[in-house]
């Protein structure tokens, strides 16, 4: 028995040497960052055809960034349990992903296809971002969890073709939880964000579709949109943002804002300089001041079939205690060409619809409005 057990080890140590040594015509050794010395010297082994590093779990401190400059490769962890803590106090990131030229690469030598997977990244109050990627084409950041860094969480930088970033947890961090500057056909899709500075900035950029995220508590801001057309927020939970849930600024046309939940934050949406938008289907909850804001530099926006409401619950019942009812309505200020169609504002603690300054073009129909005295 002894000698057949033998036999058994010695097989199954010999398989598992050749499955570390690829037999298919073209494959690439997997890279195993528990063989190297840092985690440094993994990323550095990676070929220039791009290739698999696979970090162990464990805690990795580092007080200096690592750099990531290859294409067509993607870093995995081993979840939660790999997580790459950033001691530097000078500011710096934790992984830095970019072309060895910097921003000074030619655009047809930036790096393609950088995929970022199951890992964590871990900062402090004294630390930059968490991962901070430059001039990365269809970069793809997934299962990532990126928490109390000093900068930003994720930061892409005009990272243009297609980033997507989805199922990362994104909380904790003094600056913002997911800056996208420059970025184009962005994808933001089932993200966690918590108690950032501001969740999430698009600035710059184009065709963002941010859909299915829950974005809860944070200092200031939710989502900042700036300089953008051609995009959509859907399906979003917004809570409890001490600022403004959702912001469309500087020029942002042809944008869509559907179907979120936008509850109990500072203010709801605030459109200060947007046009071509649709503002539909969302549910307006408990704003502690304006629900909807269109400011003097939007216009042609139509409002349709949302609800605009404080804790209400049936039968003369309220939820929420004296004193946390609050709910804001719609506000234009010397606005333009606005149709508001099919909302329902109820139980609010402000003027359900107010207008004020030369406001012109303005359509309503088939809005109803529940006073509190009604309930």
């Amino acid at each position: 028995m002894k000698t057949a057990f033998r036999l058994i080890a010695f097989l199954s140590v010999a398989q598992m040497s050749l499955a570390a040594d690829p037999v298919l015509p073209g494959a690439r050794p997997v890279i195993d960052a528990s063989q190297f010395t840092s985690l440094q010297a993994a990323f550095d082994a990676v070929p220039e055809g791009g290739g698999l590093v696979r970090l162990p779990a464990g805690d990795f401190e580092i007080t200096e960034p690592l750099l990531l400059q290859r294409g067509d490769v993607r870093v995995e962890g081993a979840g939660s349990a790999t997580n790459i803590v950033n001691r530097n106090e000078d500011g710096k990131p934790a992984l830095i992903v970019q072309h060895p030229d910097g921003q000074q690469v030619r655009k047809d030598k930036r790096l393609w296809r950088v995929n970022l997977s199951n890992f964590r990244i871990t900062g402090s109050a004294k630390s930059g971002h968490g991962i901070e990627a430059i001039l990365i084409e269809e970069i793809f950041v997934q299962g990532v969890s990126v928490s109390y860094c000093g900068g930003d969480g994720i930061r892409l930088d005009h990272c243009y073709e297609d980033p997507r970033v989805s199922d990362c947890l994104i909380t904790y961090n003094k600056a913002v939880g997911l800056n996208l500057l420059g970025c184009h056909d962005i994808v933001v899709s089932s993200n966690q964000f918590e108690e950032n500075q501001d969740a999430l900035h698009c600035i710059d950029s184009f065709n963002i579709c941010m859909i299915g995220n829950c974005v809860d508590d944070h200092l200031g801001k939710g989502v900042l949109i700036e300089n953008t057309y051609g995009s959509v927020l859907s399906g979003n939970m917004i809570e409890e943002c001490q600022g403004t849930a959702v912001t469309l600024d500087r020029d942002c046309y042809g944008i869509t804002i559907s179907a979120n939940v936008i509850a109990h934050n500072g203010e709801g949406v605030d459109l200060k300089d947007a046009h071509g938008c649709a503002v539909s289907a969302n549910t307006f909850t408990l704003m502690k001041n304006d629900a909807l804001r269109i400011g003097q530099h939007s216009g042609r926006i139509a409002v349709t079939g949302n609800s605009f409401c404080n804790s209400y619950l049936g039968d003369g019942k309220i939820k929420r205690k004296e004193g946390d009812r609050q709910a804001g309505g719609i506000v234009l200020q010397s606005t333009s060409h606005i149709s508001l169609t099919g909302n329902v504002l109820s139980g609010l603690s402000t003027t359900a619809i107010s207008v004020s300054g030369e406001t012109t073009g303005i359509t309503s129909s088939a809005n109803l409005i529940v006073e509190q005295k009604d309930e």
